[in-house]
């Protein structure tokens, strides 16, 4: 410890010796964290733009359907509304909360243009609880009720379609029966989100979309979020046991761009770390063998004097652990300093409408996480005062006679 108190002033009067120098290692090092930060931040919340885009559009955290539903979404596919065994399980511990829906394929047709969409029957109520989109409406209103029979579009859908808010359009949908059912319903909200969502999804209540269907009480597909203590996974096993003969998964197999993209981000950020390191280890390694060489006389006058290798080597090690524990500081207050001014969010203007088209959204909420950051500064720091062991050794290995030779 004396020593250590000894060598800590002297390792850090030696850093400004050479100013110029120091500065040059610190831009290097704040540089390679801040772009380790910045991509992992920026993935972070790509990642989980898409998860809550593909969640809470109408995902959620798992879904339950009839066998061949998903290959056939058809009203020939549907399945009973929840009872028994399945009902309590649904209203059980292991889930949150759950939304009944009918799900088919129809076509819309205005005054001026038809397009083909999947029309949704929900209940409002349960859909608030497992949905966001109640709360996007941009125009008019949401359903009041199941059985409303008005109809929620996207605005995006509304302009392809050249009608408004409280215009009648027609919906036509293959019926319970085979027929090919017809009926019009008036537009009562327009909704924002993706664009894709906008052009695909209309919405009306379950009970009307059932009467329109003649699908009795019948559903296509019931949408839950899995309880906070339980999780997905635990939920679809309870859920499977309450009811074996219907199709139940989680959002993983659901949506697997998203669970893909999520599983892989640690993976991206790990490489763009090495990368990142390799670049800056060279820079710190070739700075700090210039700084040994340029002062040879300097650790041979100071082996002559008493001082034995080892302690040269921690001299060596220490003043690169300061310069790089001063880096990584200065990367991380870059990174904070980049992340609060979109705080409220990160509009990627035309960038966001090819994100759009991979479930993201637009606007990415970046937020600095600080065991992250402690994390990534912890990592570069060991490794960074690793790899000026080599310059330090050579610093110890300066033989002290050849070195006062050249005083």
């Amino acid at each position: 410890m004396g020593s250590f108190g000894l060598l800590a002033p002297l390792a850090w009067r030696n850093l400004w010796r050479n100013p110029r120098r120091t500065w040059i290692t610190l831009a290097v090092v704040g540089v390679g964290v801040w772009s380790i930060l910045a991509f992992d931040v920026l993935l972070k919340a790509w990642v989980e733009s898409s998860r809550q885009e593909a969640l809470r559009l109408l995902t959620g955290e798992g879904q339950i359907h009839a066998q061949g539903y998903l290959d056939d979404p058809g009203v020939a596919q549907r399945m009973p509304a929840p009872s028994g065994p399945l009902l309590a399980a649904l209203n059980g511990p292991v889930v949150s909360a759950w939304a009944p829906r009918i799900r088919v394929t129809a076509i819309i047709q205005s005054e001026y243009r038809t397009r083909a969409v999947t029309l949704v029957g929900v209940s409002p109520a349960a859909e608030r609880k497992v949905s966001d989109l109640p709360g996007q409406i941009l125009a008019g209103r949401y359903l009041a009720s199941p059985d409303e029979p008005g109809l929620v579009i996207g605005k995006d859908l509304a302009e392809k379609l050249k009608t408004r808010l409280g215009k009648r359009v027609i919906v036509m949908a293959q019926a319970a029966d085979g027929h090919l059912g017809e009926i019009g319903l008036p537009i009562i909200g327009l909704f924002g989100n993706t664009k894709p969502a906008q052009d695909e999804f209309i919405f009306t209540g379950l009970g009307a979309a059932q009467r329109f269907l003649g699908a009795g009480t019948d559903l296509s597909e019931i949408s839950f979020d899995a309880a906070p203590d339980a999780g997905p996974n635990n939920a679809v096993a309870a859920l499977s046991r309450a009811a074996p003969r219907l199709d139940i998964q989680s959002w993983e197999t659901l949506e697997p761009l998203a669970f893909t993209v999520q599983s892989f981000s640690q993976t991206y950020v790990a490489v763009w770390l090495i990368v990142m390191f390799v670049l800056m280890a060279i820079g710190i390694v070739n700075t700090q063998l210039m700084a040994v060489f340029e002062r040879t006389r300097e650790f041979g006058l100071m082996q002559a004097l008493g001082m034995r290798p080892r302690l040269i080597v921690v001299q060596v090690v220490l003043e690169s652990a300061l310069l790089i524990a001063l880096g990584v500081g200065l990367g991380v207050g870059l990174m904070v300093l980049t992340v609060l001014p979109f705080a409220g969010g990160l509009d990627l203007g035309p960038l966001g409408e090819s994100m759009e088209n991979y479930g993201a959204s637009s606007i990415l909420y970046p937020k600095l996480d600080a065991h992250d950051a402690l994390t990534v500064g912890v990592v570069i720091w060991l490794l960074g005062v690793a790899v000026t062991v080599w310059p330090a050794r050579s610093a110890a290995r300066i033989n002290p006679v050849l070195a006062m030779a050249a005083l």
